[in-house]
């Protein structure tokens, strides 16, 4: 392994780190006040919502900020960081305080939504993405994030 692949390797688990966290304060924050409630502001630290769904929407944008750039590797390990820590937080999270776990048909068209997103970005260096399509799948994978707020 050269050493950029592990630097590259460290820098993904730092941020999965983090975010794994993020993710655990946002379920305690939501359990204590309550998230997404209709007229409720929405708070943020640092640029991430603090609602059950803020770090993987951020996660998002970062990835679809640097597509937009040209910068297909960013955008591309991003994409791929969304996706582990999603499937590893959300989606095959069996514990008792797993939203995806009680709320599976929320849950579905997230995943759904995200494979549409980050599949073109994540595999831009085979083939060329159309933005056009990556851009609608972004905004539907955000409005999918919105609803599980």
């Amino acid at each position: 392994m050269t050493t950029l692949a592990k630097v590259s390797a460290r820098l993904m688990l730092a941020v999965a780190t983090v975010i794994l966290g993020v993710v655990a304060a946002q379920k305690t924050v939501a359990a204590e006040q309550g998230s997404g409630a209709p007229g409720q502001k929405v708070t943020q630290v640092a640029g991430v919502d603090n609602t059950r769904m803020g770090a993987y929407r951020a996660l998002a944008q970062m990835s679809y900020q640097a597509f937009q750039k040209g910068d297909k590797a960013t955008a591309a390990e991003l994409a791929r960081v969304l996706e582990r820590v999603w499937d590893q937080g959300e989606w095959h999270n069996t514990s008792e305080g797993s939203y995806c776990k009680a709320n599976r048909p929320v849950c579905q068209p997230i995943d759904k939504a995200m494979d549409a997103f980050i599949d073109p970005i994540i595999h831009s260096s085979t083939k060329a993405p159309d933005s056009a399509a990556v851009q609608t799948a972004y905004n539907a994978f955000l409005d999918k994030l919105k609803q599980a707020d």
